[in-house]
């Protein structure tokens, strides 16, 4: 059965409710829990998630034969269980797989990582690893409670996955368990947190209703801070763009750059690529007039932001 994840608060929560999480903020999840913001999945975005669940099998397969291979004696007891909170029924969490490890149980994670990525992690066997995959592990321990866990990260330059070792510590925990109580409060009383990031003030303030306001000194500071910045910012581009034509200019046709034998710029050509002109294969078809009309809709304009 799937759950409504508005129901409950999930492993994958824990990193935006603790403010760690490269993907989405407190506000934006707050939006989402209650309904207010629905996450657009692209087909990009869809494609990854479905290579994610294809491959998380295969990653649990090749942790538990890296384990057996070092000498453990290891069973898998279950997969993807669902479990919930003894007290508050709002926390869950879906554990990947849950083994026997010489006898004790353990939580098991299994993550594909992009190799751009394993900057970080640490050492393989170490607790080291990214703080929004260490919130999920931790909140796994608090609703499936066990002594460790283990995850097993696999990129794609491995051949065997990464083994990381996570013991439960109950200071961490208490923290996690009253931040989700907290947020899960906010959401009951329709209690927002403050919007952080350029996202949440776009998605929030979307459209103007058309009113002036007055700004006060401190705005009106701000907007001269912003207009010097931007000045600046304005002049260093210039800069760059004129030590960049003349480096050019000296390459002329040559690819890489060397000083003492060392590359310090290179000017390729990228592989070509194939492009489709639709609209000369739209009018290829020979459509009838006014045939394109049943397809044009209306898109909210953007709202962009100019200082005067």
């Amino acid at each position: 059965m799937i759950l409504d994840r508005k129901t409950y608060l999930g492993g994958a929560d824990v990193a935006s409710i603790l403010g760690v999480s490269p993907w989405m903020s407190p506000f934006m999840l707050y939006q989402k829990k209650i309904g207010a913001f629905i996450e657009e999945i692209t087909p990009a975005k869809q494609k990854i998630f479905d290579r994610g669940h294809r491959w998380e099998p295969i990653v649990v397969e090749m942790m538990v034969d890296e384990l057996r291979e070092r000498g453990h004696d290891v069973e898998i007891i279950a997969r993807n269980a669902r479990y919930q909170d003894s007290e508050y029924p709002f926390l869950a969490a879906e554990i990947d797989v849950e083994l026997m490890i010489d006898g004790e149980e353990v939580n098991g994670e299994a993550k594909t990582v992009s190799p751009f990525a394993l900057k970080d992690w640490g050492d393989e066997n170490s607790d080291e690893i990214p703080i929004y995959y260490a919130a999920q592990v931790m909140h796994g321990l608090m609703i499936k409670p066990r002594r460790k866990a283990i995850l097993a990260a696999l990129t794609g330059f491995d051949d065997k996955p990464r083994i990381h070792w996570i013991e439960r510590d109950e200071e961490i925990i208490t923290g996690i368990r009253a931040r989700e109580i907290a947020f899960w409060q906010r959401i009951i009383d329709r209690n927002a947190p403050d919007p952080e990031t350029v996202e949440d003030v776009k998605w929030l303030y979307r459209t103007d209703n058309g009113s002036v306001i007055e700004a006060d000194y401190d705005l009106a500071f701000l907007c001269n801070k912003l207009r010097n910045l931007k000045e600046d910012a304005k002049n260093l581009d210039s800069n760059i763009e004129l030590l960049a034509t003349q480096i050019k200019a000296a390459m002329g046709d040559a690819a890489t750059l060397l000083y003492r034998g060392k590359t310090i710029a290179t000017w390729k050509n990228n592989k070509n690529s194939l492009t489709t002109d639709w609209k000369a294969a739209y009018l290829d078809m020979e459509p009838v007039p006014g045939h394109i009309q049943n397809f044009i809709g209306t898109k909210p304009g953007n709202r962009p932001f100019i200082l005067k």
